[in-house]
């Protein structure tokens, strides 16, 4: 009996790919490793935190512990240094699906709050950061006088200029939405101002020549040319924006002590001591700074596709 030649390399190479490698080709297996290293770290450090306090009161109560106790009571304080996961938990469960939508408790009417301000901010500075790329690239006096500008405002710390913007928005009787909107366009537009730039310049010489030579004008070229080219720099700077947006809207919330939005929930956890509050508050934002970033790229998607740029 004879064996052909590769017969052992055709069967090898017919083997399926085994769970672990499927898992790891794609996001999923990544980011869940992650999360899980992530989760871990973070009761190791709830139990690292919280555990001094557990043994001051044994100690006092002259109680003998083991550490399996230890462990068992830093995860149920009522106000940890740093909350469990699954307190955090918990409490999003109690604040968003157990609260009505209109409780000043809930924090999806919080979240609503903070989201409107994100979104006009958003939009403004999106569009302020498009018209200001767009006149840098065909003016190179507007670039020679902007750009320094543009660069040297992100210099300064947003918690030194929102109360400022506050106080003085404030003085002239625009006060609640559009003040924090304000701040959000005020750190978006600056992502989308440099990638528009970065996009607009993306086509080569010999493309833009081509157009010269098709006799087109500036808005055809731009329009046919330059626009098409800058879309995916523009919805990478867009990602970036959506985020900071939102980061700006709580940061906008912190000086004015408002009654409503994730910084106000923030605000209350912080006066009464409510650590686990606060931490939900944190994760519910987190998460929808997410669910904002993954919306962009389902939009991003869509319009490339349309485009023909991707299959």
């Amino acid at each position: 009996m004879t064996t052909e030649p590769g017969a052992m390399g055709l069967d090898v190479s017919l083997q399926k790919p085994s769970f672990i490698a499927v898992a790891m080709a794609g996001k999923t297996g990544p980011v869940t490793i992650v999360l899980l290293v992530f989760v871990a770290i973070w009761y190791a450090g709830a139990i690292w935190m919280n555990s001094t306090w557990e043994i001051d009161r044994f100690a006092k109560k002259n109680i003998d512990w083991t550490m399996v106790q230890l462990v068992s009571k830093t995860m149920q304080q009522e106000r940890p240094i740093l909350p469990a996961p699954h307190q955090v938990l918990v409490e999003m469960n109690d604040t968003i699906f157990l609260k009505k939508i209109t409780s000043k408790r809930s924090l999806v009417y919080h979240s609503s709050v903070t989201l409107s301000s994100t979104l006009l901010g958003f939009v403004v500075g999106g569009l302020l950061g498009i018209l200001l790329a767009v006149g840098i690239v065909y003016n190179t006096t507007l670039e020679r006088s902007l750009m320094p500008w543009i660069i040297s405002s992100q210099t300064i710390p947003i918690l030194a200029i929102a109360p400022m913007i506050i106080v003085v928005l404030g003085a002239i009787g625009l006060k609640g939405l559009v003040p924090k909107a304000i701040i959000s366009m005020y750190l978006c537009f600056f992502p989308v101002t440099i990638g528009m730039v970065k996009g607009l310049r993306s086509p080569d010489v010999l493309q833009i020549d081509l157009m010269r030579t098709y006799n087109a004008s500036r808005w055809q070229t731009f329009w046919m040319l330059r626009w098409p080219s800058s879309m995916p720099f523009l919805f990478t700077s867009l990602k970036v924006a959506i985020a900071i947006s939102l980061v700006g809207a709580i940061v906008g919330e912190l000086p004015t002590g408002a009654q409503a939005g994730l910084g106000a929930r923030l605000l209350a956890g912080s006066y009464y001591g409510q650590t686990i509050q606060i931490w939900s508050a944190l994760v519910t934002a987190a998460i929808l700074a997410a669910s904002l970033v993954i919306l962009i790229g389902w939009i991003e998607r869509y319009v490339l596709k349309k485009m023909g740029t991707r299959p």
